[in-house]
């Protein structure tokens, strides 16, 4: 028989798409369809190749806000499903994954990290809940893959808005750390390692990520993230 449970809350609170407000839905096609596939991005900074859903404007930028600062924590697992689907079809750009290479190895995928005060405002690292509905629907897709908050940020990070690329890189200078705990669980030889990010504004939190993991003998393959700023300049990115 057909499960017919209705959430009352859903009843009396119906769900409404957080990129135009359309209702019935946490994400409309209408505003997940420019997110299926992503494209490079180039920015100075970066040492390993970048890529994004979409421009960080209109309704992927009130996606990602509503995600992060509005209490909307049920699209993680949309935009966990967007960039697993993204992954799996990424254009042929250098040192950038095929398909062949996805059943050769287990992928981890590590989210960038969140500041402390942050997370505990959010309820939880917000990425760390993408990272692993990204790991989820690529295991579902036979792609073998595991989430981990391999990195951490120490004290003394401000929030980044406003800053310009020099400033943000002295902001996360010497303070993106590998968590040595993770790290014992981490099989060098046996990955294929992505960092994951809401926006790309400067490059500057994937370049000390990459920084960061390089120290320890890591090489992530690249960063794929949500949404990239238009330019590599400051941004009022919340």
């Amino acid at each position: 028989m057909p499960d017919t449970h209705v959430n009352p809350l859903s009843v009396l609170f119906p769900p409404r798409c957080a990129g135009c407000g359309a209702p019935g839905t946490d994400c409309c096609a209408a505003c997940a369809g420019p997110l299926r596939s992503a494209r490079p991005v180039s920015r100075a900074v970066l040492p390993i190749p970048a890529f994004a859903l979409g421009e960080y404007r209109g309704a992927t930028r009130r996606l990602i806000l509503a995600y992060k600062e509005r209490g909307r924590r049920d699209l993680g697992a949309v935009l966990g499903h967007l960039l697993a689907r993204a992954l799996l079809k990424l254009p042929g750009q250098p040192r950038a994954p095929d398909r062949a290479e996805f059943g050769a190895a287990q992928w981890l995928l590590v989210p960038a990290p969140s500041r402390r005060c942050a997370a505990r405002m959010r309820g939880g690292a917000h990425m760390t809940r993408v990272a692993a509905a990204c790991a989820a629907a690529l295991t579902s897709a036979g792609v073998p893959a595991s989430a981990t908050r391999l990195l951490a940020l120490g004290r003394g990070v401000r929030d980044a808005v406003g800053l310009d690329r020099t400033a943000r890189m002295a902001n996360l200078a010497g303070r993106v750390t590998v968590r040595a705990h993770c790290l014992r669980n981490v099989t060098h030889s046996s990955i294929r390692m992505i960092l994951l990010d809401d926006v790309i504004t400067t490059g500057a939190t994937a370049a000390s990520c990459a920084a960061a993991l390089a120290a320890e003998g890591l090489a992530p393959r690249l960063v794929l993230a949500v949404a990239a700023t238009g330019r590599d300049a400051t941004s009022r990115r919340p």
